[in-house]
This record gives C-alpha cells, sequence and structure tokens, in this order.
C-alpha cells in the first residue's frame, strides 16, 4: 500500500521503516530539513536498536522516502498517519497545534479519497477535531475518513513491538476505513481491536496511565517493606506470580520517565478534569513517582552523612535502557537535586551523553563507568544498563575513594556487593 508517515520523531520513524520493510510504499515528512537530509543519508538521529539498518535497507530499496514537502506524501499515499509531537503545555494538556497543522495542510492537499489516522497520543475527541479541521479546509469537498490507531511501543524495543505487537487498535467509523486498515496490517499476526474512534483514544491514555499506576504502587509498596523489614524483591516476586497481577512493571526503584509516561499521566488527569471526573488515583500516582527521585537523594545523604563537597557517580542518564532518550529521566532531577547540596557529580551512560551534555552542565563525564567512581565516595545506580549489572566490584571497590552504593534499581543482590565490600542501600530490600 501506499502510506505517509507525518513525522519523524520516535513513533514516525520507527512507524516509517516498519512499514516499508513490509513491502509498502512510504513517504516520511518532518519540517526539520537536517533531520531529513541525515535520514536521507541513513544518519538516524536516535538510539533505536536495529532502526538504523531497517531504514538504510527499505532506502536502498526505494520503499521508503524522507521528505519536507508534506504535498508529496499526501498526494502519493492512499494512507496518512499523523506522528506529530503532542507536548505538554504549562497545565498538562496536550499540544495538538501540530496535528491541528497537519490536518489543515492534508485537507488543502488531498486529490481524491484519503484516510487520515492518529498515531500520536491524543487526547479522547482530537478525532472529532481533526474531522471539522478537514471539513473546513477541504474546499473541492473530497471524501475522506479518520481513524485512530494508537501506538504501543517502548522505546529500546520499539521494532520488535511493531512488528510483533500484543494486539492492534484500530478506531474507526466506516467500513471502509475498517477495511483499508485490517488490509494494512493483515501480514500481522495477532488480535484486531475494532473500536470506535474514541474508544481508540481512550485505549492509550488508560493504558499507559495503568502502567505508570502498577509502578508506583510497587514503589510505595517498597517504601513499606523499608519500615517493616521486608524485601522488596521477594514481594513482587510473589504478587507477579498471581496471574491477575503479572510480574511486568513491578520492579520498585527511583520512579518512570521517558516522554510517554509522565506526560500521558498529567494529560489524562487533564482530559478527566474535562469531563468531569476528578481523577484522584493518578494523581496519586504522581506524586509518588516525583517522592521517589527525592527518596533516593536522601539515602545518597544518609549514607554519606555530609553531602556539600562529596563526589558522587551517577551511572546511567537514559530513563530506561536500550535507549537515548532522556526527557523525564529520572537521571536528570536527581543530579540536579544533588548539585544544589553541593556535590560534585561524575556521570556515565552507555547511550545517552550526547543528549544529556546538552541539559546538564557543572558535571563531570566520562567515558566509562570505571573512570565514573574513581575517587568517588558514592555510586549512585540510576538506569539498568546491563554493563552495570555486570561491573566487576573489586576493581570498582579499589578504584572508589568510599566504598558506598545507593541502587536506585535493585540491579545488585545486597549480599553479593556487602560480600565485595561495600556499603550497600537499595530500594525496598531487606539488608
Amino acid at each position: 500500500m501506499n502510506v505517509g508517515v507525518i513525522g519523524a520523531g520516535y513513533v514516525g520513524l520507527v512507524t516509517a521503516a516498519c512499514f516499508a520493510n513490509l513491502g509498502n510504499n512510504v513517504v516520511c515528512v518532518d519540517i526539520d530539513k537536517e533531520k531529513i537530509n541525515a535520514l536521507k543519508r541513513g544518519v538516524i538521529p536516535i538510539y533505536e536498536p536495529g532502526l538504523r539498518e531497517m531504514v538504510k535497507d527499505n532506502l536502498r530499496r526505494k520503499k521508503l522516502i524522507f521528505t519536507t514537502n508534506i504535498s508529496l506524501a499526501v498526494k502519493k499515499s492512499t494512507v496518512i498517519f499523523i506522528a506529530v509531537g503532542t507536548p505538554p503545555k504549562d497545565n498538562g494538556e496536550a499540544d495538538l497545534s501540530y496535528v491541528e497543522n497537519v490536518a489543515r495542510r492534508i485537507a488543502m492537499e488531498m486529490p481524491s479519497y484519503r484516510l487520515i489516522v492518529e498515531k500520536s497520543t491524543v487526547p479522547v475527541y482530537t478525532g472529532r477535531k481533526i474531522e471539522e479541521t478537514l471539513k473546513a479546509h477541504n474546499k473541492r469537498r473530497i471524501q475522506f475518513d479518520v481513524a485512530s490507531n494508537p501506538e504501543f511501543l517502548r522505546e529500546g524495543q520499539a521494532i520488535n513491538d511493531f512488528m510483533n505487537p500484543d494486539r492492534i487498535v484500530i478506531g474507526v467509523r466506516t467500513k471502509k476505513a475498517r477495511e483499508i486498515l485490517e488490509k494494512l496490517y493483515e501480514k500481522f499476526k495477532t488480535s484486531i481491536i475494532a473500536t470506535d474512534i474514541e474508544s481508540a483514544e481512550l485505549i492509550k491514555h488508560a493504558s499507559n496511565s495503568y502502567l505508570a499506576t502498577k509502578i508506583s504502587f510497587i514503589n510505595a509498596i517498597s517504601n513499606i517493606c523499608e519500615k517493616c523489614g521486608a524485601d522488596i524483591v521477594s514481594v513482587a516476586k510473589g504478587m507477579g506470580m498471581d496471574k491477575r497481577i503479572g510480574a511486568g512493571f513491578l520492579n520498585a526503584g527511583v520512579g518512570f520517565g521517558g516522554f510517554c509516561f509522565p506526560k500521558d499521566l498529567e494529560a489524562f488527569i487533564r482530559i478527566s478534569e474535562k469531563l468531569g471526573y476528578e481523577f484522584d488515583i493518578l494523581r496519586a500516582v504522581k506524586k509518588i513517582n516525583d517522592q521517589q527521585k527525592i527518596l533516593f537523594v536522601k539515602k545518597i545523604e544518609e549514607a554519606l552523612w555530609i553531602l556539600n563537597g562529596k563526589t558522587v557517580t551517577v551511572l546511567g542518564l537514559s530513563f530506561k535502557p536500550g535507549t537515548d532518550d532522556i526527557r523525564y529521566a529520572p537521571a536528570i532531577d536527581i543530579i540536579n537535586m544533588l548539585k544544589k547540596e553541593g556535590v560534585k557529580i561524575k556521570t556515565f551512560d552507555p547511550k545517552a551523553m550526547v543528549k544529556a551534555k546538552k541539559v546538564l552542565s557543572g558535571v563531570t563525564f566520562c567515558n566509562d563507568a570505571y573512570s565514573a567512581v574513581k575517587n568517588s565516595d558514592c555510586l549512585a545506580i540510576v538506569t539498568e544498563w546491563n554493563e552495570f549489572k555486570n561491573l566487576d566490584l573489586k576493581r570498582v571497590k579499589k578504584l572508589m575513594r568510599e566504598p558506598v552504593i545507593v541502587d536506585g534499581r535493585n540491579i545488585y543482590s545486597p549480599d553479593r556487593v556487602k560480600k565485595a565490600g561495600f556499603k550497600y542501600v537499595g530500594m525496598g530490600r531487606k539488608l
């Protein structure tokens, strides 16, 4: 099929590359000329395993085109995905100005029937607003349909998530729109959930908010564990073996980050308010998540007694392993809190250093974990990269000034670390 993808960010780029890899003819559009020129050369602006190779292969096969010309995408494509940014406003609502602008341009350029699909995470009723915008600027009265097809991509595993989804959700109003999307996804061996547009829009926000709730719940339980002498790893294992609960998202730590969970959680709170419902449980989820970072800094302070003048090594800057994304990353807030207390920061991340250098100042960026821990008073684990799990602790101890580890992701066994001669502090661990 002929597919257009408007927006070459995390979602748009992965969507475009994967649809092209499935044999479709894809035109991917972005207003950032520098980014588009780089993509034409096969240079990827984000770290996502396997994406660079997929993009280069489909550029070579001429199944994937990058352009700044939205008119080209609209004229060549029967199905057009809107995958532009929906950044948060100051009040937490999603800013839909990019979505509106794209819908207006599509309306002005449509030569014949087009199916316009929301791929960005948007509030409920956005589909209706897109329809209204298309009608208002569609002077030639070209026929069109609007649909919702929310993405469920995890950064670091986005290609696998796209190609092997748990389910595909499509929100449609017409039989024609449903048939087009079912044809587009016919190669996928999974369930297609076809529903109305409003339900599809709500599924995405509800899913992300539920997962965020699960993370904050286990973090709250970890705090109870510390107060009563229980161990959160054992508690989470016992909970996760219950099929009604499941083991996913039950790892206690410094809290969730990234662009999706914090943004979508805040947006869903605002959506609910507009609909006349106070979603208090989500407010508590946000509060717990914010408190985890503060609690982590307090753990470092308790371990060192005095923070001012001390050197703390922060390992991990991305919000999760497998990505270079530092948006809403707990590490950034934690580093800034420590700096305010007079702490000298040394840090390392396998993929996020370039982006972190743009937002952090007064920090020593190191070439590897071992150079980062040298002459440090405390090692703080903030992102659970595998290479941090496999550090030579004997070597680390020799390099550090004080053998203290504050493990914000519980990647180490307390017994193992203590046997290596460290003072160990975890999140809800029985020591």
